[in-house]
């Protein structure tokens, strides 16, 4: 018998060590690339190109971030970033709020027909939709203007479906007891159903945030001046302001551009985790 328990705990250990294996080598692979690129933003130019590679600078090169921001219009570049992101994200969250309410505590003809299609819009890339996006803002004149980088975005059906579920969690007393308090659907949606769900929106923000901040392609597409570029794209002319790569500054402006998602991420993680498993409570 002692032998079974034996074996049966080995076997246990084994997999606990396979395991955190597997989940170091993951962490490896996915935080490497980070790890070089604040590597390569803090050295000198002559140590970008030495054999056998470095991961600590023999000398940290501050000025690398101050070449960066002053290599391209960074100011300008970072003020469209966080004007466009914040735009959004508020915007997401407040259409999430109203259209999560109805389809989760309003009963009208058709609304679980209608939320199947916010169903389906999730399944449809953004890159489908581009040219005729395109077209349709060149119409109305919004090329290179914030109209063409905030509209399409100021409604996410991931988002909407995310807090529907958050919503559905919240105990039907609660709303019961607000009605009898002479809540109406706003009051119940800014006193109950926003708190209680606190933690779904803050991951739905940090999300929004992160897809919002690092997206290239949408911006790449819909500008074409120096004064309407965000930060990703801004990167990019930091690789040919002089006609040579200083890879240094490069990934100088990268970690800038990296560092206020990681920065939310660390303090938001333990709302984020709850939020997308609150998520999934009810269907």
């Amino acid at each position: 018998m002692r032998i079974l328990e034996g074996g049966r705990k080995r076997k246990e250990v084994g997999l606990t060590l396979f395991r955190h294996i597997v989940l170091l080598a993951l962490t490896l692979v996915m935080v490497l690339p980070i790890l070089w690129a604040f590597s390569t933003a803090l050295k000198p130019q002559k140590e970008i190109y030495s054999y056998p590679p470095t991961i600590v600078p023999s000398r940290i090169e501050w000025q690398n971030f101050r070449k960066a921001w002053e290599s391209a219009p960074f100011g300008r570049y970072a003020f469209n970033s966080v004007f466009v992101t914040t735009t959004i994200v508020v915007c997401q969250l407040v259409n999430a709020a109203f259209a999560a309410y109805a389809f989760s505590w309003l009963s009208f003809r058709g609304r679980d027909t209608l939320f199947l299609f916010f169903l389906f819009a999730m399944m449809i890339p953004t890159q489908v939709l581009i040219v005729p996006t395109f077209f349709i803002f060149k119409t109305f004149g919004w090329i290179d203007t914030y109209w063409a980088l905030i509209i399409p975005f100021v409604s996410n059906a991931f988002g909407i479906f995310l807090i529907r579920q958050a919503f559905l969690s919240v105990p039907r007393d609660l709303v019961d007891a607000a009605k009898i308090d002479g809540c109406g659907h706003l009051g119940i949606i800014r006193h109950i159903m926003v708190p209680s769900s606190r933690a779904s929106f803050i991951s739905f923000s940090l999300l929004t945030f992160t897809w919002r901040w690092n997206d290239y392609f949408w911006p790449l597409i819909m500008t074409n001046s120096t004064k309407m570029r965000t930060l990703p794209v801004g990167i990019v002319f930091l690789r040919t302001s002089e006609g040579s790569i200083e890879w240094n500054v490069v990934m100088a402006g990268a970690v800038l551009v990296m560092l206020p998602v990681i920065l939310l991420f660390v303090f938001l993680q333990k709302y984020f985790v709850e939020g997308v498993m609150s998520s999934g409570i009810k269907g």
